[in-house]
């Protein structure tokens, strides 16, 4: 029969090794939560990108000048000097605003994904890019999938980026001036919205 120490002793031993996967069961959860906590937060940013509303850093206004060879609209649904309500929404204040169309343009306008000049992090599906702003594109649209180099200032970082052109649509791009729905100042000569996303006002 075992003496009362020596079966004490072992019964101790025992807890210690039942305590010990405990907490490496506990750890374990601990780090699964940590890694899919991580992983939403990846989700949500890159959702945010893909929604094209991560854009604070997009440069608002512009100088209003257009690229070379771009042509103007012959009869475009919205006249330059009308008003429209904007249905897209690229920055902050921007979707319901109301806007005054500067510059009416056929062109094709690409949504592109690509990797900022100054490290910044990588974009994707930013809308619009015209084919102007894209050095030796041809005459032809460009097919998603193809990597470009960009010639257009939008937002910092862009001025020639390598991109991936996401997808191309054959429109009239506008150029516009709005007062965003938010407290922002108003924005002068922005580029570019399509044809899609304005309504009559």
């Amino acid at each position: 029969m075992l003496k009362k120490p020596v079966l004490l002793s072992i019964l101790a031993a025992l807890f210690l090794v039942l305590g010990a996967c405990a907490n490496e069961n506990d750890t374990n959860t601990d780090d699964t939560a940590n890694k899919e906590t991580t992983e939403e937060t990846e989700k949500e940013g890159n959702k945010k990108n893909m929604e094209g509303m991560d854009h604070g850093d997009m440069d608002h206004s512009s100088s209003g000048e257009v690229p070379e060879g771009l042509k103007e609209a012959e009869n475009p649904t919205y006249k330059v000097g009308s008003k429209a309500i904007i249905e897209t929404g690229h920055m902050e204040g921007m979707k319901g605003a109301e806007a005054t169309i500067v510059g009416a343009y056929d062109t094709t306008a690409y949504a592109i994904s690509y990797t900022p000049t100054n490290g910044g992090v990588r974009v994707e599906n930013h809308k619009w890019v015209i084919h102007e702003e894209i050095p030796d594109a041809g005459d032809e649209p460009l097919k998603p999938g193809t990597e470009v180099s960009i010639n257009a200032s939008h937002m910092e970082g862009m001025d020639g980026a390598t991109a991936e052109i996401d997808s191309a649509e054959q429109t009239t791009v506008y150029m516009i001036n709005f007062t965003p729905t938010t407290d922002r100042e108003d924005v002068k000569n922005h580029k570019w919205v399509t044809e899609s996303e304005l309504s009559p006002k």
